[in-house]
């Protein structure tokens, strides 16, 4: 059973000093879910979680939270009467009140202060160290101290404006799973903003992919790798690269790594040029295969070592080779195709793309042997 709706983006347009950053958002959460914007830097995905929070006025469209109208053009409800808890990248902690202070800061008059104080210390595991300062923490206690602070209120939407990116690598690992198990055990509904696709995996129930500020697809984290819906997602997300190929049926494709086919017909016309994706787990090492590939680079990864191949055409791909498949750039290997699916695009210009026939147009495909 589906949770209610909470937040609702609707045409969303959004910047600063009335210059469009944002435009023609359209996004929803659900009570309970936990959502990201993810993106690179300059794509929109800050002035989104502004927006949401109150400290930017929305141009065009509305955000609605729990049915009500929160931001409008010419209506901005004020940030502190949203119930929008924050938690910020510098964690903002009062250096001269304790972690109990700091977390019972938005809660002083609330008649259960201790009683809220004493759980949320215990829920982010900082039980015996209620009485220490900022300064007496490591970077990853501060952080949870700052996430207990927001919760205090029990707000109804929590944001998380790149909370990690001062934490070093492990630390953040750990931190965003120990992040997702609190705000599970509490019911609450958040969203992250992040650069970090690792990260926002690891956190995330959906996931909005910004590009130049346009929302290009919100998804869960498994259909944005297997089956996105533009060519900037599935390069985007994890390691995609594409390779041409050619339409020879409604079924079939030609590409220079062998005959593809498809479970489903398509609708392109035959002899479309068209891009396939593929991921570098989709190329295996394979010694008795007649197709071969010159290793150009290769980074050792412990349990697989990722190889950069070059076919005989000159194109590049890559691929993970089990790390006691040990071979040396210069070196000719054999390769195969190993996916169980395929995503493929029209390539820009062609008569597909021309008759807007697939851009948004996932196709799966099972390869031939």
């Amino acid at each position: 059973m589906s949770q209610p709706l909470l937040l609702n983006l609707r045409d969303l347009a959004c910047g600063f000093h009335a210059q469009r950053v944002v435009q023609g958002l359209n996004l929803h959460l659900n009570q309970g879910d936990i959502g990201c914007l993810l993106g690179p830097s300059g794509c929109g995905k800050t002035t989104t979680l502004r927006a949401i929070a109150g400290f930017e006025a929305v141009l065009e469209g509305e955000i609605q939270l729990a049915g009500e109208v929160i931001s409008s053009p010419g209506f901005t409800l004020a940030p502190e009467k949203r119930r929008i808890g924050m938690v910020f990248q510098d964690y903002a902690l009062f250096p001269h009140l304790s972690v109990a202070q700091n977390i019972a800061f938005g809660i002083r008059q609330h008649p259960d202060q201790a009683r809220i104080t004493a759980e949320l210390l215990e829920l982010v595991k900082l039980g015996a160290l209620g009485n220490r300062y900022p300064h007496e923490l490591s970077g990853g206690q501060q952080q949870r101290v700052a996430l207990a602070r927001a919760l205090a209120p029990e707000p109804r939407l929590l944001l998380l404006d790149e909370p990690f990116s001062n934490l070093d690598g492990e630390l953040r690992r750990r931190l965003s799973h120990e992040v997702r198990d609190i705000l599970k055990a509490r019911g609450t509904s958040a969203i992250l903003v992040t650069h970090d696709q690792e990260e926002a995996f690891a956190v995330s129930d959906h996931i909005g992919v910004f590009h130049e500020g346009r929302l290009q697809q919100w998804d869960t984290p498994y259909n944005l790798y297997h089956e996105p819906l533009t060519p900037f997602v599935a390069s985007f997300i994890g390691q995609g690269y594409f390779i041409r190929g050619q339409l020879l049926s409604p079924d079939s494709v030609q590409t220079e790594l062998g005959l593809i086919r498809g479970n489903r017909a398509y609708t392109w016309p035959i002899g479309s040029a068209v891009d396939v994706l593929l991921r570098p787990d989709d190329i295996v090492y394979a010694p008795d295969s007649p197709l071969k590939a010159l290793i150009v680079g290769k980074t050792f990864l412990g349990a697989a070592t990722l190889y950069r191949l070059q076919l005989p055409t000159g194109s590049q791909l890559e691929s993970i080779f089990p790390s006691h498949a040990d071979h040396l750039p210069g070196h000719q290997v054999g390769i195969r195709v190993a996916a169980d699916h395929l995503v493929v695009f029209p390539v820009p210009g062609s008569v597909a793309a021309q008759l807007n026939l697939g851009e948004s147009g996932v196709r799966r495909y099972s390869t031939t042997t």
